[in-house]
């Protein structure tokens, strides 16, 4: 968990700045804000699958040293791309290569460390690894927005990319520390096979996750363009209570079933799109955000447990995987299309429309939960 915290603080130092840095300080649209927030989540689905069969094939903690060796050189690629700040186009490109980069050390980082802790933990506390995992992550998304966002406007993007080279060099150092879980596998495994018994919950966590990929693309500039201040805080919100509900409520998914917990907190994430919709005042806004992080919070690690329940236990990273791909690909090719909602229906628009996708969860979770009754 540590090391995760460490991973994804620089990701989290980035969700609230590089809107504001491409939209400000390169002078680009809302359409390009989220070519640029969605290519992280693109480059993940790509390396996804990679990185799931390098985990169960080659061990946990290669895989998460190797996405951290990845981080390092998005933060070089940030760095590269303020020599171009002239060249707007050739530094956004630069910029969303390094995007990509990182995109493929948070896949090795979150699916390294999840094969990690299945492998220190029985497969009955399999909703538990998924949940605190990911509190990890969220802690770091969390307290780096505020960072980043300090960071950004004290010393401009160029502390935002020696943070993201250093830290995870820092983070590789208690890595190397930790004991390692044996390969559970040696060879490859067919994705087919995976693929086949993941599908369902995968679906259903790419309609709950576009509202995420709405936070962290567009949340930000909503405050901007409401003149709501703090500008960071619709996203910290958010995470502060996605990581309440999996901390109090994390062990949900494996005492009552998956399908259940995912089909009553898809609603109320759904609930909470819509009130960000809504929101006549910045108060209503952060409450609208907080109640879509509280929601969104055991959407994943319940369907989570359908994926993993359903695998081969040989083939647990590269179904956690292939079921994370779902979110990647749901917000790679979402946050494009919600920035040319924007320019069209304003950004609250965006929340709507992923309002309308949550509630698309509930009936893939509802059929999750008819497949496991008896008879």
């Amino acid at each position: 968990m540590a090391v995760v915290f460490g991973a994804f603080l620089v990701i989290g130092m980035a969700l609230p700045v590089l809107p504001l840095h491409v939209h400000d300080g390169l002078g680009f649209g809302t359409f390009v804000v989220g070519l640029v927030a969605g290519a992280q989540f693109a480059a993940s689905l790509v390396s996804r699958i990679w990185s799931g069969d390098y985990a169960d094939s080659r061990g946990a903690k290669r895989a998460v040293v190797a996405g951290l060796c990845l981080a390092t050189g998005a933060g070089l690629l940030y760095h590269l791309s303020l020599g171009f700040v002239t060249t707007p186009i050739a530094s956004a490109a630069i910029l969303l290569a390094g995007r990509a980069l990182l995109g493929g050390a948070e896949s090795f980082v979150i699916t390294g460390a999840m094969a990690w802790g299945f492998g220190l933990v029985s497969a009955s506390r399999a909703g538990k690894v998924i949940a605190w995992i990911g509190t990890a992550m969220y802690a770091a998304w969390a307290l780096g927005a505020p960072f980043g966002i300090a960071l950004y406007a004290r010393f401009g993007f160029f502390a935002v990319a020696l943070a993201t080279t250093l830290i995870p060099l820092a983070t590789l150092l208690l890595a190397s520390r930790l004991r390692p879980v044996a390969p559970l596998r040696r060879g490859r495994m067919p994705f087919r096979q995976v693929a086949g018994a993941i599908w369902l919950p995968g679906i259903g966590l790419a309609f709950s996750s576009i509202g995420f990929g709405a936070m962290v693309a567009f949340a930000t500039l909503f405050f901007v363009a409401r003149g709501w201040t703090p500008a960071w805080l619709p996203f910290t919100a958010f995470a502060i209570a996605f990581i309440a509900a999996r901390l109090f409520l994390g062990g949900l998914p494996d005492k009552f079933g998956g399908a259940r917990v995912a089909l009553a907190f898809a609603l109320i994430e759904a609930a909470g799109q819509a009130l960000l919709w809504l929101a006549p005042s910045a108060a209503l806004a952060v409450a609208g955000a907080a109640v879509t992080g509280f929601g969104y919070s055991l959407v994943y690690p319940g369907l989570g447990v359908e994926a993993v329940r359903r695998a081969p236990v040989e083939g647990r990273g590269l179904a956690m995987g292939a079921y994370t791909a779902s979110l990647d690909l749901a917000i790679g090719l979402a946050s494009p299309l919600l920035g040319l909602l924007a320019v069209q229906a304003g950004l609250h628009a965006v929340f709507l429309v992923a309002a309308l996708f949550a509630l698309c969860t509930a009936p893939v979770a509802l059929r999750l939960v008819r497949a496991r009754r008896p008879g």
